[in-house]
């Protein structure tokens, strides 16, 4: 095995147990000695890789990404094709799946938020984005929104440990969240100007 292939592993192995360690323990119990212990790499060979500990949530939060974007590229070539609102499709599809996921990727979100929050600011370039094409895909912004939002609640309620919902009826409500003939815009149609007779 190469150098590139086992820095890549050992990268690999330590963004696991990190997740498990913040599942477990939450971001107060992510040190390099927990990490070291919950690896079994060194602390030195986790020094190499990570430098600080902002360096090992920066690796999950680009962990967590590319989980993302796999998981909306999937729901994208399966289902994507009948949406009128592919891109909410998507985010809704990413978040149901990361509240359903034991060692969710998402979490390191809420531990670079504790952290430090600073570094969640490609998180936001990208949701400033997301919205843009939310807004071009949607008749009803606002509707599209509050579908959005509610996503988000449910899988971080979930993620804390805050919500009293079974799976089932949180697998429910995600099902109503993408069926898109249920969120049809109440707007009414647009007025039209009647011309003068003269």
């Amino acid at each position: 095995m190469d150098n590139q292939t086992r820095s890549e592993n050992t990268r690999k192995k330590a963004i696991e147990a990190a997740l498990s360690i913040l599942t477990r323990e939450g971001v107060g119990g992510l040190t390099f000695d927990s990490l070291s212990r919950e690896s079994g790499i060194s602390k030195g060979g986790l020094l190499h890789q990570f430098r600080t500990k902002d360096g090992v949530l920066k690796a999950l939060l680009d962990h967590q990404r590319q989980q993302f974007e796999q998981i909306a590229h999937a729901y994208i070539a399966k289902a994507g094709a009948t949406k009128t609102e592919p891109c909410l499709s998507s985010q809704i599809a990413i978040y149901r799946e990361s509240a359903r996921q034991p060692h969710s990727v998402a979490r390191a979100v809420l531990a670079a938020l504790v952290e430090n929050p600073e570094l969640l600011a490609d998180f936001k370039a990208t949701d400033v984005e997301r919205m843009k094409k939310m807004r071009e895909e949607s008749s009803d912004l606002e509707l599209s929104l509050l579908r959005y939002f509610a996503a988000s609640g449910l899988a971080f309620n979930s993620l804390l440990g805050l919500s009293p919902l079974p799976e089932s009826m949180l697998n429910r409500l995600f099902d109503r969240l993408l069926d898109e003939a249920a969120w049809v815009s109440q707007k009414p149609p647009a007025k039209t100007r009647r011309k003068a007779v003269s």
